[in-house]
């Protein structure tokens, strides 16, 4: 399906050929005109019926021709060789749910609760997957970990998705990597060194200290976004403060040629929680979310309500399965459209009146 905002022509100089449909018109009309003699009155009154009215049913007498002219402007516009970014259907085998279950996720800035709106959300986001997509979901709190591996049995999904159990912390670093190794195994990505640098390096190094991959001589990377086959989508509020920097995890998976489509749940406002005699306001974080998106070429979405939330779902099936492709070429279409409607149109008028003119 082309996207016809991206039109644009090679040789769009032909494209002045279409100043010849008006003047076709014109002469189109003027031989149908329609021709009576001028004794014509006077035979009708000879033989008492009431003349005929010049024009009637001239909408029905004239479709046939303006089908024909109509397949005329295609067809010329074909010459011009038009071109336009396609989007077509993408290969899709896995997509793996990132799921924050920190206690953030019980603020209920989203009704009736972060987690809730997003347990319904993901249930319904499951549901309208094609049969043989897999779906994998991986919760994280402190820590990161398989919830269901990638599965068609959506019994099961939906199961999952029902027991989440909330903890404290948020290891959103750990959630990307845990999911990545799940949809690129054998890549080489060791999931237990990256782990255990995270937790000997300090805050402030941390980001510094990880080295995601150990990269083998000739070995070349995947552009971003080039995995068709596999995306991860990462629920969660933003506030990550365990585990790998996320950015550093983000980064390997664009290396991976995955991408990450984040969704933000709350507002930014947030509001006050209250866990162990503890007050807190939890806001969602944005910034670290645009920014794993970005990286990945990614979407980033915000849901700040739970029909926001919906939305969202029903937008991320449509742009997994749904990928842009480079622009190419659509005179073929154009030319065919024009050949059909030209053809059709030659049918009804002979059909009408046993003549093409």
């Amino acid at each position: 399906m082309p996207e016809l905002s991206t039109l644009t022509f090679i040789w769009p100089r032909l494209l002045w050929l279409l100043v010849l449909v008006p003047c076709l018109l014109v002469a189109y009309l003027w031989l149908r005109r329609p021709r009576r003699s001028a004794a014509a009155p006077w035979m009708d009154a000879q033989a008492g019926t009431t003349p005929a009215r010049p024009y009637a049913g001239s909408a029905s007498r004239y479709a046939g021709g303006l089908l024909m002219l109509a397949g005329l402007c295609f067809l010329l516009t074909g010459l011009a060789r038009p071109q336009a970014v396609l989007m077509l259907p993408s290969r899709m085998d896995t997509v793996m749910l990132a799921v924050d279950t920190s206690g953030s996720m019980r603020a209920n800035d989203v009704k009736p609760s972060r987690i809730e709106a997003a347990q319904e959300s993901l249930r319904r986001f499951i549901e309208a997957q094609p049969p043989q997509v897999k779906v994998g979901i991986v919760t994280f709190s402190a820590t990161a970990a398989v919830a269901q591996p990638p599965t068609t049995q959506r019994d099961e999904l939906l199961k999952a998705i029902t027991d989440l159990q909330m903890q404290p912390g948020s290891a959103v670093g750990s959630a990307i990597l845990i999911a990545l190794a799940q949809l690129v195994p054998g890549s080489g990505i060791d999931v237990n060194q990256i782990l255990s640098d995270a937790e000997r390096a300090q805050p402030k190094d941390r980001g510094r200290a990880l080295a995601p991959t150990q990269e083998e001589p000739g070995k070349t990377r995947a552009e971003p976004g080039s995995n068709k086959a596999a995306a991860i989508i990462l629920i969660t509020d933003g506030q990550g403060n365990l585990g790998p920097d996320p950015l550093k995890m983000a980064q390997l998976a664009a290396e991976h040629g995955v991408k990450v489509h984040t969704v933000g749940v709350g507002t930014p406002e947030g509001v006050v929680i209250r866990a162990q005699g503890v007050s807190q306001r939890v806001r969602l974080d944005e910034t670290a979310l645009k920014k794993i998106a970005e990286l990945t070429l990614g979407d980033y979405y915000r849901a700040s309500s739970a029909t926001d939330l919906r939305k969202v779902y029903d937008q991320l099936g449509l742009t997994i399965r749904m990928q842009k492709h480079q622009t190419t070429e659509i005179s073929a279409i154009f030319l065919a459209l024009g050949m059909l409607l030209a053809l059709s149109g030659a049918l009804l008028t002979f059909y009408r009146s046993g003549r093409i003119i």
